[in-house]
């Protein structure tokens, strides 16, 4: 146990984030500014980071953002470009980051950083020897930016190798407030209250829940979220290690909890066939179109859903609002997520985008871009759009170490990352007969054995 207890810090996070339904009333999906200085100031990037000239150097950086997401970190990559001189290309990749990866290093042109998405990977790009440690800046950027929390998950053994440039709260429901409104509905505090909510909601003539459950690892956060609320941290350590298996008690638990939702095919958009032919997209824009009679009053995932609703024609802090995942066991969950930067080659440039993106510098022009939130404590919250970022950042810095990073990213990529495969298909198949508790466990278990078994 750490010496501050879990319990405080996550309830200092928990409390920051249910403020979010007083702060959004006044806040528009446009913001209210907020510019891309690290200072928050709107006039231009400040540099806190002095970065090397790299006229001439070409680099290749790979990651899975397309649309929004990929034109945001762009404009990240021209400021890199601008102070160094360096070139840089960008390629968006599929979820299977290291299937992509030992292809081009099979064909002796491996990308020269790579943003991956799991800690697991980032553990297998390491034993495969394609990761390079950072360097001496990247590390005294990070000592000064980062908690020990955020710096030991870019860690092997002892050694640093990652940056956690962009991270998400994956512990929020977002919901249609004229649904709610209609219903005479309220925001549940706990996983009971939540299922009461639903049911009212359903009573009302709008179906309550809406899950993507085409992409299977939106599956994987609500069972992480049930889990780590219920059985603990302790247990969700363990579990991420695979130091205990899938068949455990406190696994069945979980699966009964969430069986009571989707195990009620009236509570979820479409029914459970209906949910898994649902993308993720799709999930959150069907809760936030159609006025008071969407096909949704409410779906559950992390902070980036502020994207998607802005496809919408609903507004942040009117139309959608958003409330912490209820609390299953004794508190409410706090789940991360997040992106890392590995260098895969050797060349100065790879080095320096990692320090720059250590730095608030390159933090703010993202965060100025909206959709996005960041691990870096320099960075000022005034650099967020919107007050809903803002405190969803603020709650992120202040859980401290004591989050738990989303448990799929933290296994083997082959079983807690790969569609159609692994935890992503247990749990698509599960959602399809939440029944077969056991016949869940006992797959996930067979998978995560031979899983874990091919990377030890």
């Amino acid at each position: 146990m750490r010496t501050t207890p879990r319990k405080h810090r996550a309830a200092v996070a928990v409390a920051a984030i249910g403020a979010l339904a007083l702060t959004m009333a006044g806040c528009g999906g446009d913001g209210d500014g907020g510019g891309s200085s690290g200072g928050g100031s709107g006039k231009g990037t400040t540099e806190t980071v002095r970065l090397p000239k790299l006229d001439g150097q070409q680099l290749q950086v790979v990651a899975v953002w397309t649309g929004p997401e990929q034109e945001a970190f762009t404009k990240v990559l021209k400021e890199f470009e601008k102070r160094t001189g360096a070139q840089v290309s960008y390629v968006p990749t599929q979820d299977a980051m290291l299937n992509y990866i030992g292809t081009k290093i099979a064909g002796d042109s491996p990308p020269d950083v790579a943003m991956l998405q799991q800690v697991g990977a980032l553990h297998q790009a390491v034993q495969r020897a394609w990761a390079k440690p950072a360097g001496a800046e990247t590390k005294a950027q990070l000592a000064k930016n980062y908690s020990k929390g955020w710096q030991d998950l870019g860690a092997v053994d002892g050694t640093q190798y990652g940056v956690y440039f962009k991270t998400a709260n994956k512990s929020l429901i977002w919901y249609n407030t004229a649904v709610f409104d209609n219903a005479g509905a309220s925001e549940p505090k706990t996983w009971k209250e939540l299922l009461s909510t639903a049911e009212t909601i359903s009573a009302s003539g709008v179906t309550p829940v809406s899950i993507g459950g085409a992409d299977g690892w939106t599956l994987t956060d609500w069972f992480e979220n049930v889990y780590l609320s219920q059985a603990g941290p302790e247990k969700y350590d363990q579990l991420a290690k695979h130091e205990i298996k899938w068949t455990d008690p406190s696994v069945t638990q979980a699966l009964a909890t969430l069986a009571e939702l989707f195990g009620k095919p009236n509570l979820i958009a479409g029914g459970a066939a209906g949910a898994l032919q649902t993308e993720f997209p799709t999930s959150v824009t069907q809760t936030f179109t159609g006025g008071a009679q969407p096909k949704a009053a409410m779906v559950f995932e992390g902070d980036f859903v502020s994207i998607n609703i802005a496809q919408t024609e609903a507004k942040l802090g009117t139309d959608a609002k958003v409330f912490p995942f209820p609390a299953v066991g004794g508190e409410a969950p706090v789940v991360t997520g997040g992106d890392v930067a590995v260098a895969l080659t050797d060349k100065p440039a790879a080095q320096a985008l990692l320090t720059f993106l250590a730095s608030p510098d390159a933090a703010a022009i993202w965060a100025g871009e909206g959709g996005f939130i960041s691990p870096n404590k320099a960075l000022d919250v005034a650099a967020y759009p919107n007050d809903v970022q803002r405190d969803i950042a603020k709650a992120l810095i202040a859980a401290g170490d004591d989050f738990r990073f989303d448990m799929s990213d933290q296994m083997p990529q082959s079983f807690g990352g790969t569609p159609g495969k692994g935890e992503w298909k247990a749990l698509q198949d599960f959602l399809k007969n939440p029944k077969d508790i056991a016949g869940t466990q006992a797959r996930l278990e067979a998978d995560a054995a031979k899983a874990y078994k091919s990377t030890s």
